[in-house]
């Protein structure tokens, strides 16, 4: 089975062998597991001795943030960006944490670029309970977020200062990409917000106090994400309006232009029409001059009502 295990005992952390792990008793454990759910569940249920409930937790295929309290510890389950590919409708891999005193297990089925830098900082020895473990994963998982929320912003002011008629096809695109990947990640950061602080009221002797204002900290970070998102959000919905009427102002432009030469043609081909029909009568059909005339008439009517196009101020 894929993962790592490390044993905490003070500032010095040792990394151990995941069937060796549930044996240090006289230390924090956190083991994480990175595979398919059957492995996964044989090893919580065999090894871990964990309830069915936390072992069906643990490895369900809903995903959705969301924080229970179960006996002397906690399921906690948070969205992180992976590198791995995944569905675009779902742009967030999950990270599946229960917590009790002395022993924290992870499990994630994409591998979350938040789990390295929680990995170093366990390495480093900043991490010495299950708190400051969780505290670590929801620290990366937004510190990893931000600059990709602050590109979405980024992307939608560079829309809104090329916004010009002549680049409406391009700029729609972008604009509804940046407004997609905002309704997704927004989607899992409100119930994120909402798990975590659920976790800092959480009862139990291990969570410390300390411990719950970096939980609460975390739950603050993850709203204001949140909250930039939603601005994002309602920004890209405004520009798409913009670049709406922008193009339905441009079509109204060139519908303009086909109706004046339709009105400019209209009597011309009515002239041109009466004097092509071969019967007798016309006046001056037998003129030597008459075609001349004509012509001179045709040319006299399209400048006669172009001009009146042009006082009436329709070409601006």
């Amino acid at each position: 089975m894929s993962g790592f295990a490390y044993r905490i005992a003070g500032d010095k952390p040792e990394k151990v062998a995941i069937k060796d792990a549930l044996a240090c008793a006289d230390a924090m454990v956190w083991v994480h597991l990175s595979s398919n759910a059957e492995e996964a569940q044989a090893w919580l249920r065999d090894a871990a001795k964990l309830s069915e409930y936390v072992v069906e937790a643990l490895t369900a295929n809903e995903t959705r943030p969301r924080c229970d309290a179960f006996d002397e510890g906690a399921f906690l389950n948070l969205r992180g960006r992976t590198e791995e590919q995944l569905d675009p409708s779902d742009m967030l891999a999950s990270v599946r944490i229960w917590a009790e005193r002395g022993r924290t297990i992870s499990v994630t089925r994409k591998h979350l670029v938040a789990t390295d830098s929680v990995a170093a900082e366990v390495e480093r020895g900043c991490v010495s309970d299950p708190g400051d473990l969780i505290t670590a994963f929801a620290t990366a998982i937004t510190a990893d977020l931000d600059p990709v929320v602050a590109d979405l912003g980024d992307d939608l002011d560079d829309c809104e200062q090329q916004l010009d008629a002549s680049q409406v096809f391009a700029l729609r695109r972008n604009v509804t990409r940046v407004r997609v990947e905002a309704i997704n990640y927004r989607r899992f950061l409100n119930p994120q917000r909402a798990a975590l602080e659920k976790l800092a009221t959480l009862p139990g002797e291990w969570l410390g106090p300390d411990d719950r204002a970096h939980i609460a900290a975390a739950a603050d970070r993850a709203a204001r994400m949140a909250e930039e998102l939603e601005a994002i959000r309602e920004r890209s919905s405004l520009m798409h309006e913009a670049l709406t009427d922008l193009r339905a102002e441009q079509l109204d432009q060139r519908g303009l232009v086909i109706s004046i030469a339709a009105m400019v043609f209209l009597p011309l081909t009515f002239v041109t029409g009466l004097y092509g029909m071969n019967v007798e009568g016309l006046w001056f059909a037998k003129e030597p001059w008459a075609f001349d005339a004509i012509v001179a008439l045709c040319a006299a009517i399209a400048i006669g009502v172009t001009g009146w196009f042009v006082a009436r101020h329709w070409f601006r």
